[in-house]
């Protein structure tokens, strides 16, 4: 069944009454229906129509495709209205328990615009299933702005998390299964507050955000307590956020690495009158003992006679600590 579009009104009825004898309207728009269906073709017409609804009444919650935006977008955007006018209709659906009231399914920066100007906002409003509504969503958006890499693959975890099915999430984002596993795999593998905290960062594209989300699941790093350590306000923009985040990522990764090759320090074991012994050195691929011939040449000299009974006895002495009680 082919899916309605969401955004082009119906057409108007193709017969005009108007122009038809009057002794011949009943014969042909008898009462089995056929008036009743152009009734209601005429009713969606209307439905289409643009409305000024409050703003008050009109709610906002819902599956956000966007990362929020700024008070100085709202402004900004607040005082283009103020000048021109609302351009572009917003969408709101009725809410059924709540006679009279709406919620938002796309133009939520002009509904915050419109807010702080206290003025009613011009609406298209549908009679919208929640699945109907998303995909309104996402093609409205897609259409105006395309939305970042994140932002998209934000939306799809959100959907995907409250329960849409896959073939919704592929159509209200316009995107094919690979790509959703994708951006599904990002957005849950980088923690929302980071993201959040990054922006929208269009100029940052799938590749990237692929390597930061293979980064953070390295549980040798908190992406987050290392983000908490760098000043983001201080970058330019969400592409300057994104690279300061990445470049401070990198760094605690070959910190840890460097670590990890780094050699032990060396045990130095001496006697009780200070006589150097041996000295013990310990590398990722071995445990290495090294006896002094200047300092006990007779001790080193029956080592190296004795050392296979000796280490023989000391590892069945170990194995026998390790057998339980």
């Amino acid at each position: 069944m082919a899916r309605r579009n969401l955004f082009q009104p119906p057409p108007p009825p193709d017969t005009d009454s108007s122009a038809v004898p009057a002794g011949e309207q009943k014969a042909r728009f008898p009462n089995t229906g056929a008036m009743s269906g152009v009734k209601s073709t005429l009713k969606d017409v209307a439905s289409n129509a643009v409305r000024e609804i409050s703003v008050d009444v009109i709610e906002e919650n819902g599956p956000k495709d966007r990362l929020s935006f700024t008070d100085a977008d709202v402004v900004t955007l607040a005082e283009s209205i103020k000048a021109h006018g609302q351009q572009v209709p917003i969408m709101v659906r009725p809410i059924a328990e709540k006679p009279g009231h709406y919620k938002i399914v796309y133009g939520r920066r002009r509904l915050r615009a419109l807010r702080s100007l206290g003025i009613p906002a011009k609406a298209l409003v549908r009679s919208l299933s929640d699945e109907e509504a998303i995909l309104a969503q996402g093609q409205e958006n897609t259409q105006r702005l395309d939305p970042s890499f994140i932002e998209k693959a934000l939306f799809a975890a959100e959907l995907a998390t409250s329960g849409y099915e896959q073939a919704i999430i592929l159509d209200a984002l316009a995107v094919d299964k690979p790509m959703l596993s994708r951006m599904t795999k990002v957005a849950r593998s980088i923690p929302k507050s980071i993201i959040e905290q990054i922006g929208s960062a269009h100029g940052i594209g799938r590749r990237r955000w692929e390597e930061l989300a293979d980064q953070s699941r390295n549980n040798s790093v908190n992406l987050e307590q290392i983000a908490a350590t760098l000043q983001l306000d201080a970058a330019k923009n969400s592409e300057g956020r994104f690279g300061m985040v990445s470049d401070a990522i990198t760094q605690a990764l070959k910190s840890k690495a460097a670590d990890k090759q780094a050699p032990s320090p060396t045990l130095l074991i001496k006697l009780s009158d200070g006589t150097a012994l041996a000295e013990v050195k310990e590398t990722a691929r071995a445990l290495t003992f090294k006896l002094s011939k200047s300092e006990a040449p007779e001790f080193a000299q029956w080592m190296r006679n004795n050392a296979k009974v000796e280490l023989t006895r000391l590892y069945e002495a170990w194995r026998s600590e390790q057998k339980p009680d």
